[in-house]
């Protein structure tokens, strides 16, 4: 359903791991170097890696213009972007030099991740153009979601427009308009087909992970459970919605702003939810059956050590966050402790899948208008300059000619030369219409290429 576009290896030193001199397309021949701006997506997302990796890469919302800026400053990046999520850590940019672009940003993970170029090329993927919009475009509608047609993805791709795009972002005209079409379909996604019925999300999934495991983890029901909830954010919340129709015991939620936990306790006020402060957290994961961790903590929380002293019956810890709030391996050491991390939802979204698969051809066909018409767009903006050169060239021999006939002419009355203004410049429009037509008509970027050549040749443009 999208144009195929060359996809990209990294070339790399085999003794030491480093980026070689080039980056080189997978197949055929060496392009020349690209003169329009390119749309380029590196990242790695929970279908290419595991949480270990993407919470080494992952960037907190606040950070995500900071990052962005920094990306603009290396030679080859122009405009750029971050959409960092517990599932997905993706920059955006656009370059001149898709093959130097890529190696600029991979060498940039490489030195604020800790990662090594060999550990990042295993695991990163890298698109371009039309296939890095059809990416985006997928993203946002949540069809390469974990959890597909999940809602919160088109969230996060609105916010990483706004942030990219406010005063203090680095998109451009490009990046901008590519990322407000990506936000755009995703809409229109959710709002003309019935992928995102159902209201799945990470949260429903941790939640039907526990429904599906807490006799054989716990030996209870759903009804019977007490149930604590670390953060009070967009997933706490989800959190909640899920866990009230399945009955359980008790919600208490911990928050290091008790406020935000009591707004959103009173946003249910037929179900008693409790809360506290983060300061009782051990206690209350303690004395709770489930313990569900959704908080903004850039590091582990809930690890052996102190949990150990505490935990005196059986718990299931389930944690949803990139990075991680519960440091699983350790925490699994203890015989009273299943902690689970937002990978083992994987298994559980399987029938979510299935479901929904027959789905995602009715909305690729959808996303497709919209690929395309953002093609259209961005291959119209880069037709302008040679449009502009060509009629620039055109009036300028057309004044010339006049003014060599001037004194020929300088018997002619206002609007006779009006006359004459009028018909040359119509001959000169009749003249370029065919080429204008023939420039803005075609599609491939190679094929572009070889018009602009020709154009530039025919009408002497170059000098």
């Amino acid at each position: 359903r999208v144009p195929q576009t060359a996809s990209f290896k990294l070339n790399m030193d085999a003794d030491n791991g480093e980026l070689a001199s080039t980056i080189l397309p997978t197949s055929g021949k060496k392009e020349r170097k690209p003169v329009e701006s390119k749309v380029v997506v590196v990242g790695l997302s929970h279908k290419t890696t595991t949480v270990e990796v993407r919470e080494k890469l992952a960037v907190q919302e606040p950070n995500w213009q900071d990052v962005g800026r920094t990306l603009t400053e290396l030679p080859s990046v122009s405009e750029a972007a971050v959409l960092s999520t517990c599932n997905r850590f993706e920059i955006y940019f656009v370059t001149n030099d898709v093959h130097q672009g890529i190696r600029e940003v991979i060498e940039h993970l490489a030195k604020t991740s800790g990662l090594t170029i060999a550990e990042l090329r295993r695991h990163l993927f890298l698109l371009s153009e039309s296939e890095a919009v059809w990416h985006a475009l997928r993203v946002a509608s949540g069809l390469d979601s974990l959890v597909i047609g999940e809602g919160q993805i088109l969230s996060q791709m609105k916010r990483c427009y706004e942030l990219a795009t406010e005063k203090d972002g680095a998109a451009g005209k490009v990046l901008g308009r590519m990322l407000n079409t990506a936000v755009s379909a995703g809409k229109r996604i959710r709002s003309e087909t019935s992928i995102a019925r159902g209201g799945v999300s990470i949260s429903s999934a941790a939640v039907e992970l526990v429904e599906k495991n807490c006799i054989a983890d716990l030996g209870l029901e759903m009804s019977q459970l007490d149930v604590c909830i670390l953060g009070a954010g967009k997933m706490g919340r989800l959190l909640v919605q899920h866990l009230i129709p399945r009955n359980v015991k008790s919600i208490t939620i911990l928050n290091r702003s008790p406020e935000r936990s009591q707004e959103l306790a009173s946003s249910f006020p037929d179900y008693q939810i409790k809360v506290a402060g983060m300061d009782t957290m051990l206690e209350h994961v303690a004395k709770s059956h489930i313990t569900f961790a959704c908080t903004g903590a850039t590091e582990p929380i809930l690890f052996k050590e102190n949990l150990e002293p505490v935990v005196f019956k059986d718990i299931v810890l389930v944690d949803i966050s990139v990075p991680r709030n519960v440091d699983d391996a350790s925490a699994n050491q203890l015989s009273r402790v299943q902690a689970y991390n937002v990978d083992d939802l994987k298994a559980v979204v399987a029938a979510n899948q299935a479901r929904r698969r027959g789905l995602i051809a009715e909305a690729e066909d959808l996303l497709a208008q919209e690929a395309s018409a953002f093609s259209g767009w961005k291959h119209s903006l880069e037709t302008v300059p040679m449009i502009n050169k060509l009629q620039s060239r055109a009036e300028r021999i057309r004044r010339d000619e006049l003014r060599k006939a001037d004194r020929k002419l300088s018997g002619l009355t206002v609007s006779e030369r009006e006359v004459v203004e009028r018909m040359t410049k119509g001959i000169i429009a009749k003249l370029l219409h065919g080429p204008m037509t023939h420039l803005r008509s075609v599609d491939k970027a190679d094929e572009l290429s070889h018009a602009v050549r020709s154009l530039e040749a025919m009408f002497s443009l170059g000098q």
